[in-house]
């Protein structure tokens, strides 16, 4: 949308005499504390722009010669012109100001939020001022270290949510603990680390006896709470470095750095007898049976790929699951 420039009277006299007064003046950021009087002379070449709502004053990634010194309305600043403001102007902040002194292209969009009047003020006539001025100097360094704060708490805010998005792309939503994704990623930064002298290295897989029964005979939700605390209860029985993430369905893998598979073993058995006495509440606090698991385990060795040390643990696994399940069964190296 174009935006035209709004000329109130003939004469550059009248129309600072009929659209600007000096208090409207005084009272924004970049003129305030200055005598106009002596810099009228530069205030008379600006233009004072009407916007409608909605128009969009400066598109971002476009070239930018102007200062706008906003003197009526709203303004609103956008990333993308389809999502919400980073930024709310009122009357007397300025905006445009980073791309008149650095020259690059802008960084957002600006957009009226409701009907708004600006000042602009080109690339000499703003130096012109600065020069005229120490007020004016010391008004625009103001503004130009709001910004930089500001561009700093979106930075800042960005970078939490780009956390919290990443955080959600890696955990298990209904356990807590980190998903098959996460695993994937980390058994091959593991593998690497092994293979360049690391150390030992071994796996726990661990899958639920008869879930689908106890899914049937109980419910999703039974089910999904019988989940979650073999999650808590793993969390609470692994060592504090130890990496716990669900694999998919009713299994779980549990990485154990620096422990063999004879330790590994000792781990699992532990682990069945904490979880087959752990108390399993519904959602109102009833208590539902308590579940067994079946567990197997695998040392990683140097020919090991990521999908054949899982493979390797789900063998032992299916062994145990032979056995009768509650079992913890291993690889053998």
């Amino acid at each position: 949308m174009t935006i035209v420039p709004y000329l109130v009277a003939e004469s550059m006299e009248q129309e600072i005499e009929i659209a600007l007064n000096k208090s409207e003046l005084q009272n924004t950021s970049l003129l305030e504390g200055v005598q106009l009087e002596s810099v009228m002379g530069l205030l008379e070449t600006c233009l004072v722009r009407q916007l409608k709502q909605g128009e969009v004053l400066l598109y971002s990634g476009k070239e930018n010669h102007y200062l706008y010194l906003l003197l009526s309305g709203q303004l609103d600043v956008h990333l993308k012109l389809e999502l919400d403001p980073i930024a709310v102007l009122e009357p007397g902040e300025v905006v445009g100001e980073l791309s008149v002194i650095d020259r690059q292209k802008t960084s957002a969009h600006v957009v009226a939020g409701e009907d708004s009047r600006v000042m602009q003020f080109d690339e000499t006539t703003l130096w012109c001022l600065v020069e005229a001025s120490h007020h004016v100097a010391r008004n625009l360094l103001f503004v130009l270290s709001r910004r930089l704060r500001h561009g700093n708490k979106v930075i800042l805010k960005s970078q939490k949510l780009q956390q919290e998005y990443q955080r959600y792309a890696t955990i298990d939503a209904l356990t807590g603990v980190f998903n098959r994704r996460w695993l994937d990623e980390m058994l091959t930064r593991q593998l690497k680390r092994f293979k360049s002298g690391g150390g030992l290295f071994s796996l726990l897989l661990i899958d639920v006896d008869s879930f689908k029964s106890y899914n049937d005979t109980h419910g999703h939700v039974a089910a999904d709470r019988a989940l979650h605390t073999i999650a808590v209860t793993l969390g609470s029985t692994t060592r504090p470095g130890d990496m716990i993430a669900r694999y998919g369905g009713d299994e779980f893998v549990v990485l154990l750095p620096g422990i063999d598979v004879s330790s590994s073993r000792k781990m699992g058995q532990r682990l069945i007898q904490t979880i087959g006495t752990a108390e399993i509440q519904s959602l109102d606090g009833n208590p539902l049976p308590p579940v067994t698991i079946s567990i197997g385990a695998a040392q990683m060795n140097p020919t090991d790929t990521p999908e054949s040390f899982v493979a390797g643990a789900d063998t032992a696994l299916y062994r145990a699951k032979q056995g009768g399940g509650n079992l913890v069964n291993i690889r053998e190296l």
